[in-house]
C-alpha cells in the first residue's frame, strides 16, 4: 500500500475535484479543436497549481513533488493534453530554472512562471537531435556580452502559448555532448520565430510547434548555469521528467478502466450484460493489476526524488512500464467498448491516441531500456 501525508491526499483530493468539474467537461471540445485551454490555466493559476512545487518565495505553492505527481495524474484522467502542457511548463522549464538559474534568473523569470503570469517550454529536440539528444545543431556563439543562436528546434509542447522559453545550444563544437548549454529566451527577440504547428494523432490541445532562431541575440545573463554544462543540466531534467510522464499514463489507465467497469455494467449481449463474461473480466482484471504495478513504481520513483536518494532507473522503470501499459489499457477499453469504443462520443478512443505519445516523449521506451541496462551494469555487484 502507498501511503500519502494529510497534504498529499489533500492536493489529489482538491485538483480531482477541479478536474472533474472544470477540465474533463472540455477535454472533447479542446481535442476537436485543437486549442490549447488557455481558461483552464486561469483557473489554475488562481489556485496556484502552475507552481505546486516550486517555493514559495518564487511564487509557488512549496508543496513536494510526490504532489506534484499527483496533480501530474489526476488531471491526465480529465484531459492529458492538459496534462502534458502542465507538464512542461513545470517539470521542463520550470524545474529548468528552479534547479539551475540564479537569483536574478528565479526572479525574473521562475516566478511569473509559478505564479501563472506567463507560460513556460523547453526547446531541446531536434529534427537531428531526439532520441540522440547529444546531436543537437543549433549553436550559440558568444560575441561580446550577448549570445549569438542560430539553428532551429521540433516537436516543442507550448511553444504557441509560451512567453518563456529554455533551450539548447551548442557552445562548443569541439566537445559534442559536452559543449551543449542552456540558455533563457523570450519569444519577442529579434531573429526568435515559432514555426508551423504541428497536427497530432493525440494529445491535441497541446500546441507542438517548430522554432527558428536566425541570429537571435540574447544577454550573456541568460545563459543557465556555466557553459557547456547543458547536457548534463537537461538530463537531469528529463530524469524527473520521466516520473511525471509516468504519471500521466497511470491517469489515463485509471480512467480507461473506470470507464470500461462502468460500459461493462451497462451494455447487454446474448441477453446479459457484457461483464457477465470471463473474455470481459479478465480483461478488466488485467488492466487493475497493470495499473497497479505502475502506481507502485511511479509513487516509489518519486519518493526516491523527493527524498533525494538515487533514482534514475527507478524512473526509467516506471517510465518505460507504465506508458506502454496506459496503451495497452486504453487499447483494452476500445475493444471492450466495442463499436462505441471507436466512437469519439465514449472517449476511450482519444485516450489511446493521448496514451501512444507518452511511449514516445522525454525517452522513448526504446531510450527506457537503455537506460535501465545502462544503470543495471553499474550495479551488477549487487544483483
Amino acid at each position: 500500500m502507498i501511503h500519502f501525508t494529510e497534504e498529499q491526499q489533500m492536493v489529489r483530493q482538491m485538483i480531482r475535484d477541479f478536474a472533474r468539474k472544470e477540465v474533463a467537461p472540455k477535454a472533447i471540445e479542446i481535442d476537436e479543436e485543437e486549442k490549447f485551454p488557455h481558461e483552464i490555466f486561469k483557473q489554475m493559476a488562481e489556485l496556484n497549481l502552475l507552481g505546486i512545487p516550486f517555493p514559495e518565495e518564487y511564487g509557488g505553492a512549496g508543496f513536494d513533488y510526490v504532489s506534484y505527481v499527483i496533480a501530474q495524474e489526476e488531471l491526465a484522467r480529465a484531459c492529458a493534453s492538459t496534462a502534458l502542457s502542465f507538464s512542461a511548463h513545470i517539470s521542463l522549464a520550470g524545474t529548468a530554472l528552479d534547479d539551475y538559474g540564479t537569483d536574478q534568473q528565479k526572479e525574473r523569470f521562475l516566478t511569473p512562471l509559478a505564479s501563472g503570469q506567463k507560460y513556460g517550454s523547453f526547446g531541446l529536440s531536434e529534427t537531428t537531435a531526439g532520441s540522440d539528444a547529444g546531436g543537437t545543431k543549433t549553436v550559440a556563439v558568444k560575441k561580446g556580452n550577448k549570445w549569438v543562436i542560430n539553428g532551429s528546434k521540433a516537436w516543442i509542447t507550448n511553444a504557441e502559448v509560451a512567453d518563456i522559453f529554455v533551450i539548447t545550444a551548442l557552445t562548443d563544437k569541439d566537445k559534442g555532448v559536452h559543449g551543449i548549454s542552456n540558455f533563457i529566451v523570450e519569444p519577442n527577440t529579434a531573429g526568435f520565430e515559432v514555426g508551423k504547428k504541428e497536427r497530432k494523432c493525440g494529445m491535441r490541445a497541446s500546441p507542438t510547434c517548430v522554432l527558428h532562431f536566425s541570429d537571435v541575440e540574447v544577454p550573456e545573463e541568460n545563459l543557465l548555469g556555466k557553459p557547456n554544462e547543458g547536457f548534463k543540466q537537461f538530463l537531469n531534467i528529463l530524469n524527473g521528467g520521466r516520473i511525471g510522464i509516468g504519471a500521466q499514463a497511470l491517469g489515463i489507465a485509471k480512467e480507461a478502466l473506470k470507464r470500461s467497469m462502468q460500459y461493462a455494467q451497462e451494455r447487454e449481449q446474448f441477453g446479459k450484460k457484457i461483464g457477465s463474461f470471463q473474455a470481459i473480466q479478465f480483461k478488466l482484471a488485467d488492466m487493475a493489476t497493470d495499473i497497479t504495478a505502475a502506481e507502485h513504481m511511479i509513487y516509489s520513483a518519486a519518493q526516491l526524488k523527493q527524498d533525494g536518494q538515487p533514482y534514475i532507473l527507478e524512473a526509467g522503470k516506471a517510465k518505460l512500464f507504465a506508458t506502454e501499459m496506459a496503451t495497452r489499457a486504453a487499447n483494452e477499453a476500445i475493444q471492450i467498448h466495442g463499436g462505441n469504443g471507436y466512437i469519439r462520443e465514449y472517449e476511450v478512443e482519444r485516450m489511446w491516441r493521448d496514451a501512444k505519445l507518452l511511449e514516445i516523449g522525454e525517452g522513448t521506451s526504446e531510450i527506457q531500456r537503455i537506460v535501465i541496462y545502462r544503470e543495471l551494469q553499474k550495479m551488477i555487484d549487487r544483483l
